[in-house]
């Protein structure tokens, strides 16, 4: 084999590059495969909790899942039942208003920018109108994407469940992988994560129940038309704290335009108070009191998962910030205060405390 001294400064540049890209090819694969793995363990948690709380009623654990698994589908069924008519006309109203909003639009964009701002709008929207071939392929391979997430829900459903059912190999497993003495201090992580991401999931619900009422409630006080629609897309959003209720807010505000000025100004305002309520009450409590994440770290943490994990991860930076922050704390915090003597004062506190 040549010795790396004997190739020429060229050849090693291109081998560094090639060597660069199938890294990071490589770490797109894995990362698209542990946002996957940890949506599946998400999901298996509250399958799991409910195979355990029926367990002592001898009720098979294959059954309690199920039964959780149904529940679960169950609620998500009722809840699109209730949403989904609305939501879906709604969804057809707006569609068949975008060329009444788009004109209005336009006569705003003259009026402001002067005749030739309001050409390019019309140029655009001609681009489509006028060749609607053009969304053929856009359109399919949203049809595409869609089959594969439906391919892929149904595979983590069904993955989480048999999770559920028998947990106790992979947990042994992870835990083979430490070394005997290390075993319980394991177990111990586990826990905590387990105790994290089941706060996070419960914090979301409250979350998202909360934003979907309040931005219902004021649009509806606004006089906006299309307020379940709105409703619904900014209470998914707000999965992604902070950022979402940003993106939420920009589709109805663009609507509300159309009407005048005063109905924009006045749906922002619905939304600045409603992500100032998340921001300043249902985040630092979901964060602080039940994930332990600070309200800032959680905001930074977002943006860096998102450059790493893509556009899916950030329906997911907060399990995985939770998991990093745990992991510096039990690998880099308590040994340092161990060795310092801290971490025995700090538990002898607890205990007086507790006493």
């Amino acid at each position: 084999m040549p010795d790396a001294r004997e190739f020429s400064p060229l050849t090693r540049a291109v081998l560094l590059a090639a060597g660069l890209l199938v890294a990071g090819l490589v770490f797109q694969e894995l990362v698209t495969l542990l946002v996957a793995i940890l949506i599946t363990v998400l999901v298996a948690i509250p399958l799991s909790a409910m195979a355990d709380r029926l367990e002592p009623r001898r009720v098979p654990r294959w059954l309690g899942a199920l039964v959780g698994l149904l529940i679960g589908l169950a609620f998500i069924t009722g809840l699109m039942a209730i949403v989904i008519p609305s939501f879906v006309d709604q969804t057809e109203e707006f569609v068949d208003q975008v060329p009444a909003t788009v004109d209005s639009l336009r006569e705003r964009l003259n009026d402001a920018g002067g005749p030739g701002t309001g050409a390019e709008a019309q140029q655009f929207v001609e681009r489509y109108t006028d060749n609607p071939q053009e969304l053929i392929g856009p359109l399919a391979s949203i049809g595409l994407n869609v089959a594969g997430v439906l391919a892929a829900i149904a595979l983590i459903l069904i993955t989480a469940y048999y999770m559920a059912v028998n947990p106790a190999p992979l947990l042994s497993g992870i835990q083979s992988l430490f070394p005997p003495t290390r075993r319980e201090w394991a177990r111990g992580v586990m826990a905590r994560l387990r105790s994290s991401w089941v706060g996070w999931m419960q914090g979301v619900l409250v979350d998202m129940a909360i934003t979907g009422v309040l931005v219902y409630i004021g649009l509806e006080l606004v006089g906006l038309e299309l307020t379940i629609f709105f409703a619904v897309f900014s209470a998914i959003l707000v999965i992604v704290p902070y950022f979402g209720a940003i993106l939420g807010a920009i589709p109805p505000t663009l609507f509300a335009l159309a009407d005048g000025t005063d109905t924009a100004l006045l749906t922002l305002g619905v939304y600045v108070l409603i992500q100032q309520i998340e921001g300043n009450l249902t985040i630092p409590l979901v964060m602080a009191n039940r994930v332990r994440l600070h309200p800032a770290l959680v905001a930074i943490g977002v943006v860096v998962v998102g450059q790493l994990f893509g556009f899916i991860g950030l329906f997911v930076a907060v399990p995985i910030l939770a998991a990093i922050v745990i992991a510096v704390d039990e690998l880099w915090v308590k040994p340092q205060e161990a060795r310092a003597g801290l971490r025995a004062a700090a538990e002898s506190e607890i205990e007086l405390a507790r006493g």
